[in-house]
Order: structure tokens, then sequence, then C-alpha cells
């Protein structure tokens, strides 16, 4: 009786371990979108008063946490069924990440002052409303994204059994949102922990130092961030689209990759950013008949 216990906790032992060397290989395919994941996400993240800025984050990793326990499940079965189906789904996330960088990149050179003074209006009239609505952006986003992540981490496991490849799964579903938003929580709270450096320090020292040039560096960082967020839904897009549609895999060879994504996310952006204000068009027309 308790040689067959312990040989259960051995099994149990062994494929902890399993998941573990998987799980590992599986995260390091995926550093790269994890690291465009947590620019896109920071900046999104970002923009609030200082009071809702934990309280919206929580929401946004809850929102991610939903959305994986959605997406995994939907990934494996397809893959079983219809492995077909999961390009689809890639590549209409694609556009959805291309129109959202090309709208920032149209906004940004046509639009930049009007932005300004409509996002300071809504702040002051409707911020519970735009805080509703930007949450619900960077949910919509972390979900096309939690799709390339999974669906990379999959290919990784493909020739494991599916329990393997459900627990590998559900081990970089977690570790990749706690830690993508982890390092938001750091980055949109580093002033407040410069501020409580500067008093620890009895406003004298190193830690002063310290603390003042994380509070000084705040504002640096979220501008960084949003102009790094918008390179990485470019180039997130673009790598979708070259490594899923085969014309352009073999378009420009001795070109390297990251510019050739790049350039088919610009140009994928503006497919869509053209169809999306055509699609309005149309839709406001026959609405006003």
């Amino acid at each position: 009786m308790a040689s067959g216990f312990f040989a259960i906790l051995d099994d149990i032992a062994a494929l902890m371990d399993d998941v573990v060397i998987n799980a590992k290989l599986a995260t390091k395919k995926t550093a790269g979108i994890l690291g465009d994941d947590l620019a896109v996400n920071a900046e999104k993240s970002t923009g609030f008063v200082s009071s809702r800025e934990i309280p919206v984050l929580w929401a946004i990793t809850k929102g991610s946490f939903i959305n994986k326990l959605i997406i995994v499940p939907i990934i494996l079965v397809l893959n079983v069924f219809l492995p077909t189906a999961i390009i689809v789904l890639l590549l209409v996330g694609g556009f959805y990440l291309a129109y959202e960088g090309m709208e920032k990149i149209i906004e940004y050179i046509f639009h930049r002052k009007q932005a300004v003074k409509e996002t300071t209006s809504a702040l002051a009239k409707e911020g519970a409303e735009l805080e509703s609505a930007k949450i619900k952006s960077a949910i919509t986003t972390d979900f096309i994204l939690s799709v390339e992540i999974v669906i990379i981490a999959l290919s990784t496991v493909l020739d494991k059994s599916l329990s393997m490849q459900i627990l590998t799964l559900s081990a970089v579903s977690i570790i990749a949102t706690i830690g993508v938003y982890g390092i938001v929580a750091l980055i949109v709270r580093m002033d407040d922990f410069g501020f409580q450096l500067i008093r620890q320090s009895g406003n004298k020292g190193f830690l002063k130092t310290l603390g003042m040039a994380l509070v000084k560096s705040l504002p640096v960082v979220i501008k960084s961030l949003a102009v790094i967020g918008t390179i990485a839904l470019i180039l997130v897009s673009g790598g979708i689209f070259v490594h899923n549609i085969e014309y352009l895999h073999h378009i420009l060879p001795e070109w390297p990759d990251i510019i050739k994504e790049f350039l088919f996310g610009l140009l994928g952006g503006l497919i869509a950013v053209v169809l999306m204000t055509v699609g309005k068009k149309v839709f406001s027309l026959v609405k006003g008949k």
C-alpha cells in the first residue's frame, strides 16, 4: 500500500519535471512576443490618475486570465479537429493589432493636438467611461497577443500527450500573465516607490538621489512605452503575416526579418484602416437611410 502511494508520488514528480522543462522551452520560444506584450500592455495600463492605476491594472489582469481560460481549450480543440482555423484566427488578430498600431501613428501625425484636447476633455467629463473603454481595449489587445502566445507554446509540445499539452499551456499562461502584469505594476508605481525612498532617506544621500531618479524617470518611461507599444503592435502583426502567409514568407529573402515584419505590419495596418474607414462610412450611410 505504502509502496503504491510512493510510486504515485514519483509519477507526479516526474510529470511535474516534464511540465517544468516543456514550460521553460515554450517560455523561451515566446520570449519575443512576451516582450511585445509587456510594452503594449504597459502603455495601455498608464494614463490614469494615481489612485486608479492599480484597480485598472487589476481589472486588466483578471481579463487576461479569463482570456487565457477561453483561449487554451479552444486552441487545443481546434488543433485536433480544425488546425487550419488557427491560422485564420492568427491572421484576423494580426489585422486587428496592425489596425491599432497604424491608428496610433495616423493620430499622432495628423490629429495630435485634437487628440490631446479630446483626451483632456474626456478625462474631465467622462473619467469612468473613458477608463472602462481603455480597460476593454487593453483586454481585447491582450486576447490577440494571448492567442499568439498560446499557439507558439503549443508548437513546442505538439509531439507530447494531450495532458502534457494542457499542463504546459496552463503553466505558460500563468507565467506570462503574472510576469507581464507584475512588471507593468512595478512600472506604473515607480514614482510612489521613489517618493517612499525620498521620505526614508531624510531628504539626503543615495536613497534620495535614487528616489528622485525614479520619480523623474516615470514620465520618460511612459512616453517611451507609448512609442515602443506602437512599434510592438506593428512588429507582432507583421510577424503573424510573414510566418503564416507563404507568399510573404518568401518575399525579400535577403532582408532582415525585423524590417520585413515592420513593413508588412505597416501595410496590413493601412489596409485595415482603409477598410474600417470605408466600412464606417457605408454603415453610417445605410443607417441614415
